[in-house]
Formats: structure tokens, sequence, C-alpha cells
């Protein structure tokens, strides 16, 4: 039986990113990172995390201009 992913709060994501737990909380709000919101907290699955940054999820628009 293959086990399952378990369920991982900021503190952890914010760890596995490198980055403060302010960002994570942001990035909730503004640029749809994967949380999920089970009662008053936030849970995570790291592999949707990771696959968000892949993604680019976390780019800074304001350095994504294209100069032509």
């Amino acid at each position: 039986m293959a086990s399952e992913e378990r369920w991982v709060g900021v503190n952890n994501v914010a760890d596995h990113l490198g980055v403060a737990k302010d960002s994570v909380y942001k990035w909730i709000e503004t640029k749809g990172f994967p949380g999920h919101r089970v009662g008053r907290l936030f849970r995570f699955k790291l592999s949707e995390v990771d696959v968000w940054v892949k993604q680019g999820g976390g780019r800074d628009n304001k350095h994504d201009d294209v100069i032509e």
C-alpha cells in the first residue's frame, strides 16, 4: 500500500521554500498559492506547492516585463 502525502502547515511550507510565513499568506491572497483552509488554519501538499513554483506562480510581475 502506497503512503499518501501528508498535509503540512504554513511553517513547513515556508521552510520548504526558504521564505517567511508572511510571504506564504500574501501569495495565498494575491497569487493563487495552493493552500486549503481547514477551519482557521491553512494546510498544504508540498507536491502542489512545487508545481505552483515550477509553473511560475511565485514570479514577481514587476520583473516580468518584456522589453522590445
